[in-house]
């Protein structure tokens, strides 16, 4: 599936393979990890909350805007949801071209494009508490 909203661990490779045709000169990965810090704090762990439904059906939407807004070939864009510790992967986005321009430019306006519609939900658990995450504004849970 090119798209999936999933709690499993991805697969660079098999995301390569879901996308890889000899006319694709280049393959941009764009690849999401919890970091350790966040807003200043430390961040322990995130936990993403979704509508899994039409969260995917948000991606298979700007999927198909980027195959038609870009001159690329292919694109995959996966996102995880659950509990993520730090260091591990919450979103990827490949994208194929026959040039890296146009690969470059797909993923980047991908992941704003994911992270503006989609309806997943980030929560940070910090050493100075909770926070809901909604674009760089740190909102403490009550």
């Amino acid at each position: 599936m090119k798209v999936r909203l999933t709690r499993e661990r991805f697969d660079l490779m098999e995301a390569l393979e879901l996308i890889a045709v000899p006319q694709a000169g280049g393959y941009v990965f764009f690849l999401g990890r919890v970091r350790s810090e966040g807003h200043g704090r430390k961040v322990l762990k995130l936990v993403y909350e979704a509508y899994p439904e039409m969260a995917e059906l948000e991606m298979i939407r700007i999927r198909e805007e980027a195959l038609k807004r870009f001159s690329i070939l292919d694109m995959v864009i996966w996102h995880r949801y659950g509990e993520l510790p730090v260091g591990e992967d919450t979103i990827l986005i490949v994208a194929s071209a026959r040039h890296r321009r146009d690969a470059f430019a797909a993923c980047e306006w991908a992941i704003d494009e994911v992270k503006r519609r989609v309806p997943v939900w980030k929560r940070e658990f910090t050493d100075e508490g909770v926070f809901w995450i909604e674009g760089e504004r740190a909102i403490p849970e009550k």
